[in-house]
């Protein structure tokens, strides 16, 4: 008996390479925590305010929103400002009052009171698992979105399902090498 495959379809094989590149991302970045503890992952080893913990969570949420913005569109990317509250102050860090996004992005790069460690990889587990199924319910990954109104968008610029895809690839390879610098200022393991 000879096993037969039937190729993938050019469109196919593209959505599973952006995947599989997605997947190496994650472990690279994930692999960075293995055997710590919970104060370890919240700790700031480097000059910056980086925590291990942290870029999991923030990786987790980034990838949560532009996935989001693969369904929903702009809506899911809302920067809406406090009123009276310009770019200028946020930007200059005299807002009087700070839009719920920006606490919560500030929030994602840091180990909160109740948080674990286990649960924050559990999470970023369950992120991974919902853009998985998204991406193959997409019927093609040239669909695009405009991007939301925010000072750091081209105005009327779009963005396609690929093109999220590559942009969270980055984004996550990005931070596991963040994360692979302050394992190794942590106690000098190295994750690779």
């Amino acid at each position: 008996m000879t096993a037969t495959t039937t190729p993938l379809s050019t469109a196919d094989a593209e959505r599973a390479d952006l995947l599989a590149q997605l997947a190496t991302a994650r472990t690279a970045l994930t692999t960075t925590v293995r055997g710590l503890g919970d104060d370890q992952a919240g700790e700031h080893p480097t000059a910056s305010a980086l925590c291990l913990g942290g870029l999991i969570k923030h990786v987790a949420s980034i990838e949560e929103g532009w996935l989001r913005f693969v369904v929903d569109g702009p809506s899911a990317m809302r920067y809406d400002l406090p009123d009276g509250v310009t770019w200028a102050d946020l930007t200059a860090g005299t807002a009087r009052e700070f839009p719920k996004w920006a606490i919560d992005h500030q929030n994602n790069f840091r180990i909160l009171p109740g948080e674990t460690l286990a649960g924050i990889v559990a999470r970023y587990e369950q992120v991974a698992a919902r853009s998985e199924e998204i991406i193959a319910s997409v019927p093609d990954l040239s669909a695009t979105h405009p991007l939301p109104e925010a000072p750091w968008n081209e105005p009327g610029a779009v963005r396609s399902v690929r093109r999220v895809l590559m942009h969270v690839i980055a984004e996550t390879a990005q931070h596991a090498g963040h994360a692979d610098i302050l394992r190794e200022t942590l106690d000098g393991q190295k994750s690779t």
